[in-house]
């Protein structure tokens, strides 16, 4: 019986480096979308968000063009929880 060739995903994936580098950058266009999607069916502006959350319109701005990749706890849990998200804990398989 002949082996399975790998796809290219999984030929990436395999690489420690290379996948937590794509996990992190999953976790950027994530908050990206959830801004944008909460933008655009709420109807509410990036300054608007912004004031809810208590946070800077340039961070919302950056966070939503994925210009922005690093942001503190404490603010990714204000955003969230201002459109209807929350952060939570949860153990890591292995």
């Amino acid at each position: 019986m002949s082996k399975k060739a790998k796809t290219t995903y999984e030929k990436i994936i395999s690489d420690p480096k290379r996948k937590k580098r794509i996990e992190e950058e999953y976790q950027t266009l994530l908050i990206s979308e959830l801004i944008q999607a909460a933008i655009e069916k709420d109807l509410i502006t990036v300054r608007e968000l912004a004031r809810e959350a208590g946070v800077s319109p340039t961070i919302i701005q950056e966070l939503k063009t994925g210009k922005r990749k690093d942001i503190t706890l404490r603010t990714a849990s204000k955003i969230l929880n201002t459109i209807g998200y929350e952060v939570s804990y949860v153990p890591i398989k292995k």
